[in-house]
């Protein structure tokens, strides 16, 4: 809460105050004394009730002044307030669902470790419509561009490999992506895409996809999940049930380091967990939102206060002059 008065030169009249008071002091000093034949009746009268306190009639009168000079200030108090103005990023996040995403070079697995970190990197924007598609052989827009974070994390959480045909459709999952960006106003548009293989579905190639973004001013960040080398995946057998294969690798990297160029983006290699984390937090950083705070502060009147109390003191003055300490004429 904040106090100001808004007309604050009114406040040099309670200079007025002391000097009334050293008047009255000074007149009440050079009062002439009054002789009585008989002062019987004086000594009747409850000196003790009403000489004691006769100051009280110019306290009264005094602070009343000083009520009203208070209230001519105009005391205000005020509530800071702020607005912030902000434009948002949209983002879509494009998530690849093919069995290889099952391989446990990424702890626990590549899309166990793609899904929470997602997930953290959504519940930790602000301001940003966020989108989800996936795609494995075709590519589908699970979550439309939206500012309810726990429903995008709620859908994410649900997608496994083998919801949608295998394969990689590389330019089908950028191509879906940048369709859901295509209307939108937003100052900057987004596209986080990961994927952990090659295209090799879908009408649509990479470069296309690329094109299509460039043109629309969509910027494309692509990670490539998997370590170097050949892992291990897990695999359901129809002879010998589950069991654990060796797989090779293959991220064509040249491709989505392209995309990633020609959209004005970047492109990312994530070997394990924590780089796949760091991958995130530094696009979380490239991809920041600008806010202008605005504050303002709103006041309300309180004259009313200081008024309401000087003319109380007033009518209290008129009261008591009139009734116990009336004056002789």
């Amino acid at each position: 809460m904040i106090y100001r008065f808004a007309d604050p030169a009114f406040l040099f009249l309670l200079l007025l105050v002391p000097l009334a008071a050293w008047w009255y002091v000074r007149r009440r000093g050079r009062e002439a004394a009054i002789q009585y034949s008989n002062v019987d009746a004086i000594k009747r009268s409850d000196i003790r009730r009403t000489g004691r306190w006769r100051h009280l009639v110019f306290v009264a009168r005094i602070l009343a002044l000083a009520a009203l000079i208070v209230a001519f200030a105009r005391p205000q108090s005020g509530v800071t307030e702020e607005t912030i103005t902000t434009q948002g990023i949209d983002i879509v996040l494009a998530l690849d669902l093919s069995t290889s995403m099952l391989a446990e070079d990424l702890s626990p697995t590549r899309i166990e470790a793609a899904k929470q970190v997602a997930a953290d990197f959504i519940q930790g924007r602000r301001n940003d419509r966020i989108g989800l598609v996936v795609f494995a052989g075709e590519a589908f827009t699970q979550a439309p561009l939206t500012l309810d974070y726990d429903v995008v994390t709620t859908i994410l959480r649900d997608m496994e490999p083998g919801i949608i045909e295998d394969g990689t459709a590389i330019g089908m999952g950028m191509a879906t992506a940048v369709k859901r960006l295509q209307d939108s106003d937003a100052e900057s548009r987004v596209i986080v895409l990961l994927t952990d293989g090659r295209n090799n579905r879908g009408e649509i190639d990479p470069a296309t996809a690329a094109q299509m973004a460039q043109a629309l001013g969509i910027k494309i960040y692509t990670i490539g999940a998997g370590s170097r080398g050949v892992t291990r995946i897990r695999v359901d057998d129809p002879v010998l049930g589950q069991r654990v294969v060796p797989m090779r690798v293959d991220i064509d990297e040249d491709v989505l380091r392209e995309v990633a160029t020609r959209t004005g983006g970047q492109y990312f290699r994530a070997t394990d967990r924590e780089s796949l984390e760091e991958i995130y937090r530094e696009i979380d950083e490239l991809e920041t939102t600008d806010i202008e705070v605005e504050h303002f502060t709103r006041y309300g009147e309180l004259f009313h206060v200081p008024l309401g109390l000087g003319l109380g003191l007033i009518v209290l003055e008129l009261v008591m002059a009139h009734t116990v300490w009336r004056r002789i004429p």
